[in-house]
């Protein structure tokens, strides 16, 4: 373990500002937080925790100490007929891991392509794309509680998943150091390709068989259509949340304005994408 003073944070975050931190540690195996909580600084400067650094903007230093989650590793842990369980270190790259699972047939979050950040801010932010929410295949995961130093199992329900929410943006927030994310992927796919643009993007790009590979692509070919890659332009990608409105006032919006997209939800609700409005 090595506690580094004036760490640049330039490279830490997708904006790629000039911005230091008082202290900065990597986190590459768990025990080095039950280590780092032992020394003064853990209690006597202000604290961070740094995924891909792709939702946060330092517009100043950061007089504290930043926690780079490193954690590594994917693992096999169970499968049955239908399904296999894979449990993902919290620092791996979550485009990464999606590519993992096409290279081996593991469906479910094709749709999620190219999202930056880690795999362990992933059911922190409930993320989601294309019509797929991460929680859809997530099974549980494990966080250190920076209070007390121990590690705990978070289920499902007990992550109290929203739209772009979770426990840990809420009650949780700021206590707990996610170490890893078991998923559940699905070994037959069920493609989802009737939210925005992929099903066009599939017959511009003349695709005739449906792979997760192919719906990979078309998703990709979308975003980097929307976005600057962030490593030319600084950018905190799509961080915006689709406003949901009444069946009503979505058929009033409709009416005023025809080619405006609409996905039905639960309880009479209608999800109008962002980007169709902004367009």
């Amino acid at each position: 373990m090595q506690l580094r003073e004036n760490v640049s944070l330039k490279s830490y975050h997708t904006f790629g500002l000039s911005a230091t931190a008082r202290y900065g540690l990597e986190i590459t195996q768990p025990h080095h937080l039950q280590e780092l909580m032992d020394l003064p600084q853990w209690n006597d400067e202000r604290r961070l925790i740094l995924g891909g650094g792709s939702n946060v903007l330092f517009t100043q230093d950061f007089g504290g100490l930043v926690l780079f989650n490193r954690l590594g590793g994917i693992q096999r842990i169970d499968e049955d007929a239908e399904h296999i369980w894979l449990r993902v270190g919290a620092g791996e790259n979550w485009h990464a891991f999606v590519q993992y699972c096409i290279r081996n047939g593991y469906a479910g979050i094709e749709n999620l392509s190219l999202i930056p950040g880690t795999v362990g801010a992933a059911p922190m932010q409930n993320i989601g794309a294309y019509g797929v929410e991460q929680e859809e295949v997530f099974d549980c995961l494990e966080a250190i509680d920076m209070e007390t130093g121990h590690t705990k199992l978070f289920t499902h329900a007990e992550c109290q998943f929203g739209y772009r929410e979770s426990y840990f943006k809420h009650a949780g927030k700021g206590r707990y150091l996610i170490t890893g994310v078991t998923y559940r992927l699905n070994k037959s796919p069920n493609f989802r390709t009737d939210y925005g643009a992929i099903r066009d993007t599939l017959k511009e790009r003349n695709v005739t068989e449906l792979t997760l590979k192919a719906v990979s692509e078309a998703v990709i070919h979308i975003r980097q259509s929307k976005l600057p890659d962030p490593a030319q332009i600084g950018n905190a990608g799509s961080f915006f949340k689709n406003p949901t409105i009444s069946q009503v006032a979505f058929d009033a919006l409709r009416a005023q304005y025809p080619k405006v997209p609409g996905y039905s939800q639960p309880d009479n609700q209608v999800k109008v994408p962002a980007g169709g409005l902004r367009d």
